[in-house]
């Protein structure tokens, strides 16, 4: 039943619906894969067993009845700061050790009406800041590619449990590389919307104009089914939006932006990137390099931004509303004590430098500033998708690096994220693919796209993985 583990929810639904296992069966393959690997990966924080049995029996039922839906009875797995009823939700924090979740994720409810299985939460960095999954409070999650090695972050949990086979898709969130980072570190595909597509009801903040909710999965294919189950208008979250992409690409054209292959990028990935751009170009595309000239700026611009929101979401873990993980003498010792103690280094250095940057007298020098830029950055790709459907780039300047590698030098785990950043300050859809390998280590891939047209994304993306399975 090992073998079924492996196979895409699109190879699962046939499976289902013509009998040849039931969902019940299914799951329990998946919780086998998962008491064998897991205590080597540690991808996992909260796992439901007896659950997950309960609403793969109920999806037997419906398939019996012919009520089969392309995500009816699938397992999957949901990234620990998006909110399942009834279950814990973490977010990787000791603040939120034992904190039960009161209510479901508009994605989570979603996915509860088609009849998908949850096998657990998975581990992510605390309050999802990381390009690493070391800054769980709980223990770092390994790459099952190579267990010395980071899963990329925060969505690491989620990458590494499709990586190994542990679930069939996962969610993970992103908000300035979350998702497609770990897919690249992880050999998987990783998909950001559109920032307003996918609502964020139920996903615990941590910037709220960056942040989006994705699916991590083994194909594109997989990416566009979970997501047309998750994508529209949501009543509970005012930024969301109800859209329909039915655009088809009679030609693609694909723009190379020269700013991606500098400085700081490993060769053997840009052979990679080279390689794919080629393929393209045989297949007929129109490749053309464009320009991104405040790429430079992006990074800077994030980590002003993201940090600020993040201390003002932030603010309501204080230890009465959220958690309580200390005592206090009196009502300030007492904020002081937990948000000491309930807060990791990440956390701490985040709040700090958003509380600095959003404080008087610097508002203006920093935050101002930093949002006239985010400007700009939209600016560049609007000019460049007047001449472009897709753009394709590296996702990650770097392979997976060595676990403790980087924690020492938070800056060098930044830089981590300078290809993903640009595309949440802007709230443009990007997929991560896998497009080779380096010293046994996966590449990735990332395609960018205008605003809600994921099916640019879904179509070049097809384009290259029926390449790889030729």
């Amino acid at each position: 039943m090992s073998e079924l583990t492996k196979l895409t929810i699109k190879q699962l639904h046939q499976g289902l619906k013509a009998k040849d296992f039931s969902s019940t069966e299914l799951t329990q393959a998946f919780l086998k894969e998962i008491e064998k690997k897991d205590k080597d990966i540690g991808a996992f924080l909260t796992l439901m067993p007896e659950s997950a049995l309960e609403q793969a029996e109920e999806a037997d039922r419906k398939i019996k009845k012919g009520e089969i839906d392309l995500l009816t009875g699938i397992p999957c797995a949901i990234k620990d700061n998006i909110m399942i009823k009834g279950i814990r939700c973490t977010a990787g924090s000791r603040f939120l050790e034992e904190y039960v979740s009161p209510y479901d994720a508009t994605v989570t409810k979603k996915l509860k009406e088609r009849g998908v299985v949850f096998l657990g939460k998975t581990n992510l960095d605390e309050f999802a800041m990381g390009s690493s999954c070391e800054n769980s409070a709980f223990h770092p999650t390994k790459n099952p590619r190579d267990l010395s090695r980071v899963p990329g972050g925060s969505s690491g949990g989620s990458a590494a449990a499709v990586a190994a086979d542990m679930c069939a898709f996962a969610l993970g969130s992103d908000t300035g590389g979350s998702i497609r980072q770990p897919a690249s570190f992880c050999g998987i595909v990783g998909l950001k919307p559109t920032y307003g597509s996918v609502s964020r009801y139920g996903l615990i903040a941590f910037a709220s104009s960056l942040d989006q909710v994705g699916p991590m999965t083994k194909s594109t294919e997989d990416a566009r089914i979970v997501f047309e189950s998750l994508r529209g208008l949501d009543k509970m979250d005012s930024t969301s939006v109800e859209t329909k992409d039915t655009e088809e690409l009679k030609k693609i054209r694909i723009g190379v932006p020269k700013e991606y292959f500098g400085k700081g990028l490993d060769p053997e990935i840009e052979k990679s990137i080279r390689e794919a751009i080629a393929f393209y170009e045989k297949q007929g595309a129109e490749i053309s390099e464009v320009s991104l000239p405040h790429t430079d700026y992006a990074l800077a611009c994030y980590y002003i931004i993201a940090p600020s929101e993040a201390s003002a979401n932030l603010a309501r873990f204080d230890g009465i509303r959220y958690g309580k993980v200390a005592e206090g003498k009196n009502l300030m010792d007492y904020y002081f004590q937990n948000r000491t103690k309930g807060f990791g280094r990440e956390v701490k250095r985040r709040i700090i430098l958003g509380t600095y940057t959003l404080s008087a007298g610097y508002y203006d020098a920093y935050y101002k500033k930093a949002l006239k830029v985010r400007t700009l950055i939209k600016r560049d790709f609007e000019k460049a998708f007047e001449k472009v459907d897709v753009i394709l780039g590296p996702t990650s300047p770097c392979l997976p690096f060595k676990i403790g590698e980087k924690t020492a030098d938070p800056l060098s785990m930044y830089l981590a994220d300078v290809y993903t950043v640009s595309v949440n300050l802007a709230g443009l859809p990007a997929v991560s693919l896998p497009c080779g390998t380096s010293q046994g280590l996966p590449v990735g891939m990332q395609l960018i796209a205008p605003a809600f047209k994921e099916n640019n994304l879904f179509i070049t993306a097809k384009i290259f993985e029926q390449k790889h399975d030729n």
